[in-house]
């Protein structure tokens, strides 16, 4: 069985977020919810200040928190190591979003529009398309998944769950990197088997120093960052617009 794991390229990440896109894009998402985030982080003083991106998925911990924290089993990992929510489980607790210290959980305060970021139909938008380009609606996030076919993939299905990124689980079951993964234009995102010794991702995590966010915690993250991480202080330039 595969253990599946991502790595990040801190010097390779140029900031320009078209992983948040993807993401947004491939998950459907509300607007508000970013299962990827890229932080964009200022370090040092005027006139001698440095800029770093951190970009941050869901972690996926081996010793994840969120699974112990859910009281009626929607937050679980998967075979491969995946940590994903059975959506028809979820009561909306939010105790799995409590016990996140990576902040990566988002609760469906309402019930989230398809393709809410263009109105297809509004003549302004048909004239730029000309018809030509239909309102993108992923039928991967209505089918269940896992042996078990759950609904995991998420994706803005219902008003009161907890969602959150699933390394893009329709995708990787045929065979497909996860949305960010695969369009990032500096190729800082890896991801692959950590356990197979051919793996770009093994061959990188063997021949460079890493890190992962906050290991004091025991959780055991399958996200591995190079090369160094951000100093203290460092200022959040912008933060994320959290309304939904």
């Amino acid at each position: 069985m595969p253990r599946y794991g991502m790595v990040i390229d801190l010097e390779r990440c140029v900031g320009c977020r078209a992983c948040m896109e993807a993401c947004k894009v491939e998950n459907n998402t509300p607007q508000g919810a970013f299962w990827m985030y890229v932080f964009r982080l200022e370090q040092g003083e005027f006139p001698d200040t440095q800029m770093q991106f951190v970009p941050r998925p869901c972690q996926h911990c081996d010793n994840a928190p969120c699974v112990k924290a859910c009281p009626v089993g929607a937050r679980y990992k998967r075979e491969e190591g995946m940590t994903v929510t059975d959506w028809d489980r979820c009561i909306g607790c939010q105790y799995c979003e409590v016990a996140c210290p990576y902040g990566v959980n988002y609760f469906n305060y309402k019930s989230p529009k398809k393709n809410p970021y263009w109105d297809w139909k509004d003549p302004d938008v048909a004239a730029i398309t000309g018809g030509a380009s239909p309102g993108y609606d992923n039928p991967d996030l209505d089918e269940k998944w896992d042996t078990e076919k759950r609904h995991i993939a998420g994706g803005g299905h219902a008003k009161g769950i907890m969602e959150k990124c699933t390394f893009c689980v329709p995708r990787m079951e045929q065979g497909l990197k996860p949305a960010c993964v695969a369009n990032c234009p500096p190729f800082a995102l890896k991801f692959g088997d950590l356990d197979d010794p051919q793996s770009d991702v093994s061959h990188l995590l063997r021949n460079r120093r890493s890190f992962r966010l906050e290991e004091g915690m025991n959780t055991q993250p399958r996200v591995h960052y190079f090369e160094t991480p951000p100093k203290e202080p460092a200022r959040e330039i912008e933060r994320p617009k959290t309304k939904v």
